[in-house]
């Protein structure tokens, strides 16, 4: 194999491995009905530092991921059921939306940004996507050009955080559309979904210790 073809392999197989499990198109409705009151220029920033945000998480991972891992004792398996926490918390809070308590502009803008969390983290660098980059990251130390096969890998990761800024930038502009009273069926729906995503979440990390 000619060295741009083994590049263009790495870099199709790193967006193959990571868009699958990234899946923008999952997380396009979550971001409609979490973001429904805020202007485009808010939305958009959103979008964008959650990308950036991605880019930054699975980045360390790449560079770190079994060190963090190993220094902090946390498995695989402990990621997912953490992960699935997380996402059944937001699920909760979009199925029972509290009231808020304050007028001051600074406490409304701080509950509205959803950009590490939950988009960000664990929605689009969840533990899957950590575990396939931690994966690709042994591999490319198995071989020869660890430092470029590390490199394709991280340009791969902003391929990933590019495709999904496109997907989830196009689905937000369904806001116009959908409504306030559209917004709030969206939000009590993948609020629901959500609760059942981080139940799965929990059990496949429990499965995975053995305890199943």
């Amino acid at each position: 194999m000619s060295p741009s073809a083994e590049i263009l392999s790495y870099l199709v197989s790193t967006v193959g491995a990571l868009l699958p499990i990234v899946n923008p198109f999952s997380t396009a409705p979550m971001v409609v009905s979490m973001t429904a009151a805020l202007t485009d220029a808010e939305r958009t920033a959103q979008i964008r530092r959650g990308c950036i945000y991605m880019c930054c998480i699975l980045g360390a991972f790449l560079v770190a991921g079994s060190l963090i891992m190993s220094f902090l004792s946390i498995s695989i398996p402990g990621l997912r059921i953490a992960g699935g926490l997380v996402i059944a918390f937001v699920g909760f809070r979009m199925l029972f939306p509290s009231e808020p308590t304050s007028r001051d502009p600074g406490v409304e803008a701080t509950k509205r940004d959803i950009s590490f969390t939950p988009l960000a983290m664990p929605s689009l660098a969840g533990p899957g996507s950590i575990a396939v980059v931690i994966g690709m990251s042994s591999t490319a130390q198995a071989g020869n050009y660890v430092i470029l096969r590390h490199v394709l890998i991280a340009l791969g990761i902003g391929i990933t955080a590019v495709i999904c800024y496109v997907v989830l930038r196009g689905a937000a502009k369904m806001a116009k559309y959908l409504g306030p009273s559209g917004i709030d069926a969206l939000a009590g729906i993948m609020g629901f979904l959500l609760v059942c995503i981080g139940v799965q979440f929990i059990i496949n990390g429990v499965r995975d210790l053995g305890v199943m």
